[in-house]
């Protein structure tokens, strides 16, 4: 009987989720549609309900329009998420422009810069796309999926580092009650954006790193980051506890700065 009610909580949990990523992505079509005015055909970075799998919005996109250079906005949903327009070259296209995920308001120093997440394209143009063939594509051609956002293997670096240094530091109260609760032996930090249940493993890709606990005390140098772990899933954008997330804003505006610096 027990096993059947934790079940049904489960399966709550899941129902409250979907119904929230449904609600997310209708507000955040109204906000764009309403704010932006683009003539282009902006690819929105929120999830259908389809499986790994974003959803686009085809406006009467031509080949000659192009989004506005100085086009940045927030998510509805995640006020600490932003998108700004970052013109080509990118690491999506050496011609196109790109959408440039951040966690500043603050348009990014370079197109390139370790401080944006990843780039999204603003343009469903799949003959453009590198490595694109009529099977990697089983969804129709207005949707992009999850491989079409390239993750920028800087700015991981930067978070695996930022985290480290947050358990140094001791910043965190949610992952020093973890640790209390460990005890002893390997601690993971998992993703906020999918909570496992109590005393359960989560997903691979959703477990950023692991660290070591001795006597209920983190030890961050053992901290190590999981391989498998990806930036954006089915389940959304990255999220941290609220310490080490203020950690990363701080790490991140430094690097911009030092960044800016370089350019002048």
């Amino acid at each position: 009987m027990r096993s059947v009610r934790t079940s049904s909580r489960q399966l709550g949990r899941v129902q409250l989720q979907w119904s929230s990523s449904r609600t997310i992505q209708r507000n955040l079509v109204r906000w764009v549609t309403r704010e932006l005015h683009v003539s282009a055909s902006p690819i929105q970075p929120f999830l259908s309900r389809r499986t790994n799998v974003f959803q686009l919005s085809q406006r009467g996109f031509s080949s000659s329009d192009t989004p506005n250079p100085a086009q940045s906005f927030s998510d509805p949903s995640r006020p600490d998420l932003f998108y700004h327009v970052v013109q080509a070259p990118t690491p999506m296209s050496e011609t196109l422009p790109a959408y440039a995920l951040s966690f500043s308001s603050e348009k990014p120093p370079s197109s390139s810069s370790a401080t944006i997440l990843g780039w999204l394209p603003t343009q469903d143009k799949p003959s453009t796309r590198a490595n694109t063939t009529s099977t990697a594509r089983t969804s129709n051609e207005g949707d992009a999926t999850l491989g079409d956002f390239v993750q920028n293997s800087k700015f991981v670096d930067i978070l695996h580092s930022a985290i480290k240094d947050g358990l140094r530091e001791g910043v965190d109260e949610i992952q020093k009650a973890t640790a209390m609760q460990t005890m002893e032996g390997w601690m993971h930090i998992h993703d906020q954006r999918n909570i496992p249940a109590l005393n359960r493993i989560g997903n691979p890709d959703d477990i950023i790193g692991t660290v070591l606990v001795d006597n209920s005390e983190i030890l961050p140098q053992t901290y190590q980051p999981m391989p498998a772990y990806r930036l954006i899933t089915s389940d959304g954008v990255m999220q941290l506890t609220s310490g080490l997330a203020q950690k990363l804003q701080d790490t991140l505006a430094e690097i911009a700065e030092e960044e800016k610096a370089s350019q002048s």
